[in-house]
């Protein structure tokens, strides 16, 4: 049972380091074209997850932790 669950683990956590990869890759091209929502989420899950699923809570966390964000959200509070 051990094995099972660390070989699917390899496989999920080897898609996640490519899905990862691909977005640094592609960069702010990526952040231009996301919505706030896909260039977010990770620093809500990261900074904020007490404030989930309170939209104002989580808006208003992540103005201010405004220097902790990752730029593709950065880049949508400066719009």
């Amino acid at each position: 049972m051990k094995a099972r669950f660390a070989g699917s683990w390899g496989i999920a956590s080897r898609a996640n380091l490519a899905l990862a990869l691909t977005v640094l890759a592609t960069g702010s091209a990526l952040a231009a074209q996301a919505t706030p929502e896909q260039a977010c989420t990770p620093d809500v899950y990261r900074l904020c997850p007490g404030e989930i699923p309170n939209v104002r809570a989580i808006t208003s966390c992540l103005r201010r932790q405004k220097a902790s964000l990752s730029e593709a959200c950065r880049a949508v509070f400066e719009q």
